[in-house]
Parts: structure tokens; sequence; C-alpha cells
């Protein structure tokens, strides 16, 4: 440790810090623009020259490093004078169109021109114009003559995203920041450069000209899409839901959001929302009041309890529900004597498991692998928020391995890869098994060819410290998962390693927890698609979009069943019979559990639209009207209280004991053309479907909709021990 003296404080450091991180230690606020804690050090907008004793001239404070006693003043009038003066260089050129500026009421620069700008400018010359861009439907470069060049965009994509979209051209005044091509910003997580940037060059082209930040109300929530739980800002106005921001978490999403949980907001205020309930009445939708709907629904349901008893219910249920819903969803069924509930509508195997399936490991740590190997997820799509901690590992010497069937661009160094067809994806981790048993002097609990590239993700596995096997969406959804798991945790125990799966949906974790699953006699997801129910309730899904069947589901409305949707949108028309409107996440208190385990609450941050109302109430109604006990809740906090029983209904992480990735035997080894099925980016669930600017995004336009054809069926059978 280094100290030093920072404005008459002592202070210490590490060595090798500099006085930027010393004044972070110290709460003493050095104005800048440049820097920014999750970048490297760039120190070229110069806001925060320091004096610094026995130095010539005012130092920056973000690239001078410390020295055992150094004295630093950053209140002194030399480095008041010297910070003044920068500022005056940066207004040259600055366009004065702040009254019309997006990022006006949140700008650092206009901010920072308040207390070190002067009231004129010495310079009469004309402003320089910086030629706007189009880089896609997320950010607008519309501006760019505000752009102050602080590179904090460009180091973004270089260092965090690991793709460089962005960068500067040329010298001097006429110096840019552009794509050089002319081409389109299409990463995955875009969104961020907008909050870094500290002026209004780059703003979010769908909140654009919307509302002044000062006009917004702002909530914390959570975010409903894939499995990370990144902690939010819904930013509101006149009951709307108007931006979508970061909450800094470190433990979770740490200062970023993907463009998934940015822009998806767009879908919530889309006019495909359901508004009002709706019953089929000779063939045409026909809007109904709450009691007529439930009573219908009540009617039905308890006829068809009573003439084919309660195995003839079942529910599909999406696990991007809350805590609360899902553990509703599956009372009100078992109540009706079913044990036909299931959230893995994606799934092509249905094992029974030892505990919940879960990451392994937590979210921070994934920052510092040292080993891992990822079978059957494209990281940077499915995952974009663990994809970032994943490649800051990359970044400091970590070796990624891959067993997929795509050879996709994740954006970082892959130490070792293997690309195969899904269906021998079994063959090739057995291949690496079989490496790692001739190492070891152990023999694989399946056999296989220890191939140059298999021995290459062996010896990354079985070398360094911290390790994880991460098992992805289409792993999870795999046919052959259980013998993908077997095989995993084989590994694992060979090289020390952990065992986990990425899991595909914000409550993934949480669906398992609350028993979303078909008990002893029920039907799975599988064999409630293939029909047969009488009834059959979805809750937030939509079969065709999101189920193993695909297109297939279609023929659920021609079967005679009643269906009953739960949704926020439209859904369901063809083969639904009745439709009730939900309250998507923004509008219903509720409950995540993300891949970690870690339990997150959320309130509504707007009032729901029109008739909709919260699930977790129309489900407690239905229990009520169908007569069955234990329906009695008054508030979400009762219904999480009776979900998480004997369990301390504060504690942030899920009971240890109740997690495992431990299986059972497996048999299967696989078929060349099974195909597992995997949601693209923007189709994983209703509401980013429905976002309109993140369906004209680069990654949108490429994904081919899956075509839901039924997943091989196993050709042989091999025994693969745990």
């Amino acid at each position: 440790m280094i100290e030093i003296e920072l404005d008459g404080q002592k202070v210490e450091v590490t060595e090798g810090s500099m006085i930027m991180h010393a004044a972070d230690k110290a709460g003493t606020y050095i104005p800048h623009f440049c820097y920014h804690k999750k970048l490297s050090i760039a120190a070229n907008c110069r806001m925060c020259l320091v004096d610094v004793e026995k130095a010539p001239k005012p130092m920056p404070a973000c690239a001078t490093p410390v020295t055992n006693g150094m004295i630093v003043r950053t209140k002194s009038d030399k480095a008041i004078k010297a910070q003044q003066s920068v500022m005056e260089f940066l207004l040259i050129n600055h366009p004065l169109d702040c009254p019309i500026c997006d990022q006006g009421g949140e700008c650092q620069l206009q901010d920072l021109a308040v207390g070190y700008g002067a009231s004129g400018s010495r310079y009469e010359e004309e402003k320089r114009v910086v030629m706007h861009k189009d880089v896609g439907p997320l950010i607008s470069m519309e501006e760019m003559s505000r752009c102050i060049h602080c590179t904090r965009c460009v180091r973004f994509g270089q260092e965090i995203a690991g793709v460089m979209e962005l960068g500067m051209i040329h010298r001097g005044e006429h110096s840019e920041i552009t794509t050089v091509l002319g081409d389109t910003v299409d990463s995955e997580v875009s969104g961020n450069m907008i909050d870094l940037c500290p002026v209004g060059a780059l703003t979010s082209k769908p909140f654009r000209y919307s509302a002044r930040p000062w006009e917004l109300s702002r909530r914390k929530s959570v975010a409903p899409h894939d499995s990370s739980g990144a902690n939010l800002i819904v930013q509101v106005k006149n009951n709307k839901v108007m931006r979508v921001l970061p909450l800094e978490n470190n433990d979770v999403n740490e200062c970023w959001l993907a463009d998934r949980d940015r822009f998806s907001y767009e879908a919530l205020n889309s006019p495909e929302r359901l508004s009002s309930p709706m019953l089929k009445h000779g063939g045409e939708w026909k809007q109904v009041d709450w009691q007529t709907a439930l009573e219908y629904i009540a009617r039905g349901v308890g006829e068809i309890s009573r003439d084919h008893g309660g195995k003839a219910i079942g529910a599909l249920v999406s696990p991007h529900s809350t805590v609360e819903e899902l553990f509703l969803a599956q009372k009100l069924v078992r109540a009706l004597g079913s044990e036909n509930i299931d959230y893995r509508l994606r799934h092509a195997e249905f094992p029974q498991s030892e505990g919940v399936r879960w990451l392994g490991t937590s979210i921070a740590s994934l920052s510092t692998l040292q080993r891992a190997l990822v079978v059957g997820s494209n990281l940077r799509k499915d995952h974009p928020l663990f994809a970032l901690r994943v490649r800051s590992a990359v970044r400091s010497g970590a070796q990624v391995s891959v067993i997929h069937d795509r050879d996709d661009d994740w954006a970082m160094n892959i130490a070792g890869k293997l690309v195969v067809p899904a269906g021998q994806w079994v063959q090739a981790l057995a291949d690496v098994a079989t490496a790692i048993g001739s190492e070891k002097g152990q023999k694989a609990p399946l056999q296989g060819n220890a191939t140059d590239a298999a021995k290459a993700i062996a010896a990354s596995l079985m070398s360094g410290e911290r390790k994880a096997i991460l098992l992805g969406n289409a792993a999870a959804h795999h046919p052959a998962a259980s013998a993908l798991l077997s095989l995993a945790n084989w590994i694992a125990e060979m090289t020390g390693a952990t065992v986990g799966y990425l899991t595909e949906a914000a409550n993934t974790v949480g669906a398992q927890l609350v028993k979303a699953m078909p008990g002893e006699g029920g039907l799975n997801a599988g064999q409630m698609l293939a029909g047969g129910l009488k009834a059959l309730i979805l809750l937030n899904n939509e079969p065709e979009f999101d189920s193993a069947a695909g297109a297939k589901a279609r023929s659920l409305g021609q079967q005679g069943s009643m269906v009953i949707t739960l949704s926020p949108f439209k859904a369901n028309l063809d083969i639904s019979d009745v439709l009730l409107p939900i309250a998507p996440w923004t509008e219903t208190p509720g409950t995540f559990v993300n891949a970690e385990g870690r339990v997150q609450g959320f309130h509504a941050v707007v009032k729901p639209l029109g008739e909709t109302r919260p699930a977790w109430k129309v489900l407690r109604v239905l229990g009520n009207m169908l007569g069955l006990p234990g329906f009695e809740y008054e508030s979400a906090g009762e219904v999480l209280a009776d979900a998480r029983g004997a369990a301390d209904v504060d504690q942030p992480l899920v009971q240890g004991s109740l997690l495992s990735n431990k299986t059972a035997k497996a048999a299967w080894v696989g078929s060349a053309d099974a195909k597992p099925v995997s949601a693209p980016i923007y189709q994983l669930d209703s509401i980013v479907r429905r976002a309109t600017s993140l369906q004209l995004t680069a990654d949108a336009r490429a994904a081919v909709q899956q075509p839901g054809q039924p997943q091989a069926q196993p050709t042989r059978a091999t025994e693969v021990t745990a």
C-alpha cells in the first residue's frame, strides 16, 4: 500500500493506482469525462487536471500513478484554472442546443460547464459541423457535432463488448467518431454506449424526443428476460414506461445492460396489448367483462373436472413468469387433481432431477474464471451479460473452450473448439472425457476417441485453478440432456471444475423451486403439446413460438379442448377459447430467481393497462370460483411466503441444499439429426418479439425462426454413470 496526501487527507491505495483511484477511495470528486471505472485509461479529455506538488504543470488525475508521500491538491487555484481552461477548449466547437438536446438535464458537460465554464467565450470563429450517421435502430448519432472525443464508446466496444464497431478517424478539429465504413452498430450490448456518452452525441433512438429527464419518475425493477436478473431503473411518465436503464449491482450486472432488457419496453406500449378479457363466440372474438370470462372458465373447467377427472386438465407455464404466478398456477392445477404442469416448453427430455438446476457458481465468479467449457450455447447472444464477464476473464488470461453445432463469433479468443452436429455432442463430450481419463488413469463413463481437438480441450481443463463447465440453452433442451450433464459431472470431478446450467429464462430456477413441473403420473410439456387434454391453461406463453412443438402447436385449437390463455398480449388467437389480460413485469409485483439462485423482488412501476390484472390475482380468483381451498391471499407477499415455505423470505440467495446439478444414470448417445430448440436473441419471449426497434436489428433480421420440428428419438442406449 502507498500513502498519499489528497487535499490534506491521508489516503492509502495499492501500488500502481492512479490519483483518480485515490480520490474515489477518499470520496473526493475530480471532474472528468473520458475516465470510467470499467474502461481503460485514455487521458484524452484532460478535465481531471490536478495540482501535484513539485510537478511543473497540472497532471491528469486519471493517468498519473501515485507515489509514496505524494501531495495532491484538487481544489487549488492552479488546479481550478487548469480545469477551467480545459472546459473553455471543450466548448469551442460544442453547439448551443441544450434546450432541444435529449441529454439535457443529465449531461455531464452541462453540469461541469456550470462550475468550470465562463459566461462567454473568447472564440468567435464558426463552430465545426460533423455529419450525422445512421448506425441502426437503437442508437442515434444525429448530433455528432456535440462529441467531445472522450472515446468511451470506442473503448467500450473494444474492451467490454469485444467488437470495435466505433472508432475515431482524422486528427485535430477534423476528428470524428464513426463506424468508418458506414456500417451499423450491431452489438447485443450496444445501448451501454448511450449511458457512457457524457454529452448528447449518442442518444437512444426509441426514446429520442419523447420526454425530458426531469419529467420522469425513476423506479427500481429486475430484467424479465434472460437468467442474469439484471437490476434496472424503469423511468415512467404519465403511467407509461418511457425508458429503461441499468441499476448498478456488481454482484449481478455491474453497470451494464443487454439491449434486450433495455429496449424491450416498447412492446409494453404496443397496439398488440390485450386490455380486456375476450371470449371466442361463433369463431369471432368478443370483448367481455372479467366476471363473464371467469365464470365461463370456472364453469367449463368444473364440468371437465367432473366429467373427465382432474387429469384431463393441464397447464403450460412460462419460466418468464414470476415465482408467485408459477406457484399459484401449479397449486391450482394440483388442487383440481392433476399433475399436468410444466415450464420446460422447449425441452426434448424430461428427467426427474435431484435438485434445482442452476449456474453452479456465482455470477460474479465468471469474471475470475481461469478455465471454462461451454456446451450448447452461443454465449454472446443467449446470455449477453454472462458473456461480458467471461470476456473479461479471457482478457485476464482465461481459456474458454466450446462444444456447439455452429461456429459463432463470440468476440473473444476461444482456446478450444469442437463444432459438431447437436446429435454428436454426447460423443464430443465423451471424447473430451476419454482424453482426460487417459491422462488421469481413469476410465471414462462413455468411451470416445481422444481426437486432437478433444485433447486440447482436456489439456485446458486440467490446467489452471478456477474452472467451470457451463451447459447452455441448447444443451438443456437436448434429447440427451441427462447424458450431457452426467458426462459434464464426471469431467468436473476429474478436473476440479464446477458444473452449471446457464438457464434460459428470467425465472427458470424459480419455476423449479415452486415445482412447476409434473408430479407422479403427470404429463410433461411435450406430452401436453401433443394434445389430448380437455382443458389447457397457457400462462404467459405462445406455444407456436415458445415451445419445441413450433407450428404444430396450432393443432391444439382443433382438438375440441378448452384452451385458456393468460397473456399481456393478443396471443394464441387461433387456438384459444378465452383470453385473459395479465400484467407484464412492469405492472405487477413479483419475484424472479436468477441463474445463481439470487431471489430478487420488484414492485409494479405503472398501473395495469385498461382491464389488465396481475396474473397472481387472476389465478387466486379462479381458485376461489372453483371452490378450491388455500386461495385466500391478500398480497403477492403472502403468496411468496407460502411459496418459500419455511425458508426465510428475506434471504437473498436460495438455500444451497435445494440446488443440485447432479444427475442419475443417463442413457443415450445420440442421433445425427437431433436439433434442440434454442430461441434467437430477439425471439426469446412474447415481449421481445413485439419490441419494434429490437426487431429491426441485424440480429433479428438474421435470425431464422425455429421450424419447431419434433425432436429426434433416441437410436441406441449406452449406460452413462453419474
